[in-house]
């Protein structure tokens, strides 16, 4: 079995790569290492021997050689949002790739290269520029690379797929430092895994996508009702979004209301559900298609509008700011059933945070037409995700109460489930790989075992290959610190 050590990354160590290497190298101590070791959510507190910030794909490759021949555990740092902190290790490599920043636009050819550092808020800027635009994710400061190595769901999904269906090259550095380019002619099966199976293969350092006329206005925006009105929202929510027009993207919150200024301010704190539809198509079929969603019951607010798709992309920035602690727990479900709504209603009225969020998005359109066998992605069919999400602040000392919040609504939920969407994976292990990927799992091993036989790339939603090596340390639930048993 492999293990891995942890080490003192001296002046005297680390002398030869920094000779060799164009980014910065940062030790702890040393001045911007504390910054760049922080990531999205804010409970993860890990410190790496090193932080490697490479400049471009070379870096990656001599961070990754001096980590495999000192047998250090090594982590990829894209965006940095994975709630589990994928992105960070303890004693270890973090190969950060957020200084590479490259985007190139072919208008002609409608398709984008883009840098493995890339956020979306970046990518949409610089695609809409042309009046292009591709599936991307719902927070504008989320990396390219996680979630579109995961599958990647958003608003542009039921109309033209997921992030991986537009995916059509990844420049890939393999363990054993090959850097290759991987797309359907030259690599066919491993471009089949990289597409939904994460960051198990190699560190992908360059992207190039498939991009669609979209905007440069869209029409969109929150809805919002009482909770009590709830049941009614939902129910109307689970008949129309199956046979919703593809261009209309659908998700769901329940909340306590935030202070916006378009609430009223006597429901600042209370319990509220709202749909947020997103339309990519012509603006006025747009506002007959979300009629049925505006007229139901009693909304608190609509704040449904004409506005940049850029703006559409990143209205949801404010719910997840970084820093924040944050927990989730996910599943797939078919069905909003009426006993799925209990339960979170239910859960809504025990909310322990004022950042509690039961979060949902409808599953449809062209992402469940694309066929089952296409990718490494998990399920397809039409159906919602749905996750229970909660955060705190830093000096909230109830961590661990917040988090069993979360974790009674996943529980309550377990007999409903048929997967997990695998950017959605927490703290569950080989279980929520399992619930993933499901009888994908044995044709995903077989790839970690031609490509990462000795599981040198194991912080992440880790399929673990078939000889023994190990796996990703990281199987206790998140926490704030060694009070709690959470990782550090």
């Amino acid at each position: 079995m492999t293990t891995h050590m942890t080490m003192t990354a001296d002046a005297a160590d680390t002398a030869e790569l920094r000779a060799r290497f164009r980014g910065a190298l940062l030790r702890p101590g040393e001045e911007g290492y504390d910054e760049a070791r922080r990531v999205w959510n804010g409970a993860i507190d890990r410190h790496p021997a090193l932080i490697a910030r490479c400049a471009g794909a070379d870096d990656v490759a001599e961070a990754a050689r001096f980590a495999r021949e000192r047998d250090l555990l090594v982590s990829v740092r894209g965006g940095g949002h994975a709630v589990a902190g994928h992105a960070v290790c303890d004693g270890g490599v973090m190969i950060d790739l957020s200084l590479m920043k490259a985007i190139h636009v072919d208008p002609a050819r409608r398709s984008a290269r883009a840098a493995g550092g890339v956020l979306w808020g970046e990518l949409d800027r610089a695609t809409q520029a042309a009046g292009l635009a591709t599936t991307g994710g719902l927070i504008s400061h989320t990396g390219i690379a996680g979630l579109t190595l995961g599958g990647g769901l958003g608003h542009l999904m039921r109309k033209h797929g997921l992030t991986v269906d537009n995916l059509l090259s990844v420049e890939l550095l393999t363990a054993d430092g090959t850097q290759m380019l991987v797309d359907a002619e030259s690599e066919p099966e491993l471009f089949w895994g990289l597409r939904g199976g994460g960051g198990n293969f190699g560190v992908a350092t360059a992207f190039e996508y498939r991009l669609h006329p979209v905007g440069p206005l869209g029409y969109g925006g929150p809805v919002f009702w009482p909770l009590s009105e709830a049941p009614q929202v939902l129910r109307v929510l689970r008949e129309y979004a199956p046979e919703a027009p593809d261009e209309l993207g659908i998700t769901m919150s329940m909340m306590l209301a935030p202070p916006l200024p378009f609430l009223p301010p006597d429901q600042f704190g209370k319990p509220v559900v709202a749909l947020v539809p997103v339309w990519t198509g012509d603006l006025a079929e747009g506002e007959r298609a979300l009629a049925p969603l505006r007229r139901i019951g009693t909304p608190l607010a609509d704040a449904i509008s004409v506005a940049p798709y850029v703006a559409l992309q990143s209205m949801l920035d404010g719910g997840a700011p970084h820093g924040r602690h944050y927990y989730w727990k996910a599943h797939r479900l078919e069905h909003l059933s009426d006993a799925v709504i209990e339960v979170c209603l239910e859960r809504m009225s025990a909310a322990t945070s004022p950042f509690c969020q039961i979060q949902g998005w409808a599953l449809g359109g062209a992402a469940s037409r694309v066929p089952a066998e296409a990718t490494a992605v998990g399920r397809r069919e039409v159906g919602f995700e749905l996750s229970f999400v909660t955060g705190w602040a830093p000096s909230d000392t109830e961590g661990e109460r917040n988090r069993a919040w979360a974790r009674a609504g996943w529980e309550a939920l377990g007999a409903d489930s048929v997967g997990v969407y695998a950017n959605f994976i927490s703290d569950e292990g080989a279980a929520g790989v399992d619930a993933a990927y499901g009888d994908r799992v044995a044709r995903l091993t077989a790839l970690k075992d031609r490509y990462d036989p000795t599981n040198f790339f194991r912080m992440n939603a880790n399929i673990a290959p078939s000889g023994g090596a190990a796996t990703n340390p990281l199987t206790a639930p998140l926490g704030d610190g060694p009070d709690d048993g959470g990782p550090r």
